[in-house]
């Protein structure tokens, strides 16, 4: 799989991730990760809560996590 922003720009890069929004492949250069929480455990009591990783695209990371933007792996 090929990341589609090189791609749009003429150039092939192997993605190296697939993009959580929209699905889109994603190189090493355009790869965004963002946190999440992710709530575990029984629906009684107190749930724990645990950060996951988020694999996103530039356009994905601006339209959700504007912070994420920034980020790179």
């Amino acid at each position: 799989m090929h990341c589609l922003d090189c791609r749009t720009t003429g150039t092939n890069s192997t993605a190296i991730g697939v993009c959580q929004g929209c699905g889109a492949g994603v190189c090493a250069t355009h790869a965004r990760i963002a946190t999440r929480s992710v709530r575990r455990g029984s629906l009684i009591g107190t749930p724990g809560e645990a950060k996951a990783r988020t694999v996103l695209c530039p356009v994905c990371a601006a339209a959700e996590v504007p912070a994420a933007s920034a980020l790179t792996p």
